[in-house]
């Protein structure tokens, strides 16, 4: 499996979005009970069960956001851990969500991801349309993961969801870009964007149904289509305002 490294075209600008995002992701995730930065949060059990009320009290839980109703910690939680008070409004776990991870190994390869084609796409966009087109992709992620799991109480984290919508457009948005790849154990290539990409997507999409992974991909494939989506609908808006400017002229 190929690991994607760098995009390998130079922005124009500099992607300061993208490099706001990675710190964000960063600081939230060293500030929470996942982290062992957080000391704290207490050990070892103490820890774990802080990790576990917090991540129902920030996460996304399916049947609130269908419902609307703040669902109660499972009993075998509440047995291990104790009870946990705390009030949320679940559609702010919506965008909370998005900023927390499990551990540092699920922190490290969303970032790498963003980093990679997050430059390529700001560039395109510009600053602030692809910051609201990230939150933007993020929810979509997360509502259509709700959407198709409505009774599920189990939490969603973690900012893939955001990231597979980044991705998406930036198939749309540089297709015949190159993605300069790691292939284990030694051997580094330029691949173009929609091998590694749509390698990727494809590995969503046969691994639904994997009841023994905790990875959401659901949310995954809803997220890199709202970006596919959304690319589409940036491309013709520009190439039309382009249009009616040389008409104009």
């Amino acid at each position: 499996m190929a690991l994607p490294l760098y995009d390998s075209q130079p922005a124009r600008r500099v992607p300061w979005v993208t490099y706001l995002l990675v710190a964000v992701n960063v600081v939230v995730f060293l500030l929470t009970p996942m982290s062992n930065f957080a000391a704290w949060y207490g050990e070892d059990g103490v820890r774990e069960c802080r990790a576990a009320h917090f991540t129902y009290e920030y996460g996304a839980v399916p049947k609130e956001l269908t419902t609307g109703d703040q669902q109660p910690i499972p009993g075998g939680i509440v047995r291990q851990c104790g009870p946990a008070s705390f009030h949320k409004a679940p559609w702010t776990s919506a965008f909370t969500s998005m900023f927390l991870h499990s551990g540092a190994l699920h922190l490290l390869g969303n970032l790498v991801a963003l980093f990679v084609v997050g430059m390529g796409v700001e560039d395109r966009l510009g600053r602030w349309r692809y910051l609201l087109s990230y939150l933007l992709f993020g929810l979509v992620a997360v509502y259509g993961f709700a959407w198709t799991s409505p009774d599920s109480t189990v939490p969603l984290i973690g900012a893939s969801g955001a990231i597979a919508g980044v991705m998406g457009a930036y198939v749309i948005l540089n297709p015949r870009g190159r993605i300069v790849s790691w292939v284990p154990p030694v051997i580094v290539v330029r691949l173009p964007v929609w091998v590694v990409l749509g390698y990727w997507f494809v590995l969503q999409w046969l691994s639904l149904g994997d009841e023994k992974s905790n990875v959401a991909y659901t949310a995954h494939i809803y997220g890199f289509a709202a970006g596919v989506v959304f690319a589409l609908l940036a491309r013709r808006a520009g190439t039309a305002g382009r249009l009616a400017a040389l008409s104009r002229g």
